[in-house]
């Protein structure tokens, strides 16, 4: 699957914990990464500064949903994940 058009839904949802290029501790979560652009595509995609994390989501039926305004979907999706991963505070 690959990703959809003006989606951007894995660089917003999730916390990232690793420094990321103009964001050097991580982002936290539902704050779109300052590398994500106007039509919502990674700015760093293929580069060796894309922090792992971010390589490793790949999209999928699960994540993204089988529609068009799977951005709202997904967002609410990876919401869920990253609260029920979070370590107990």
């Amino acid at each position: 699957m690959e990703c959809r058009p003006q989606c951007g839904a894995c660089c917003i949802a999730p916390s990232i914990h690793s420094p990321i290029p103009g964001m050097p501790n991580g982002k936290p979560a539902g704050i779109p990464c300052i590398q994500l652009d106007e039509e919502y595509r990674c700015k760093l995609f293929g580069k060796p500064e894309r922090p792992d994390f971010c390589g490793g989501l790949q999209p999928n039926l699960e994540m993204c949903g089988d529609h068009r305004q799977s951005r709202s979907y997904a967002i609410q999706w990876l919401s869920a994940l990253e609260l029920a991963t979070r370590p107990d505070l």
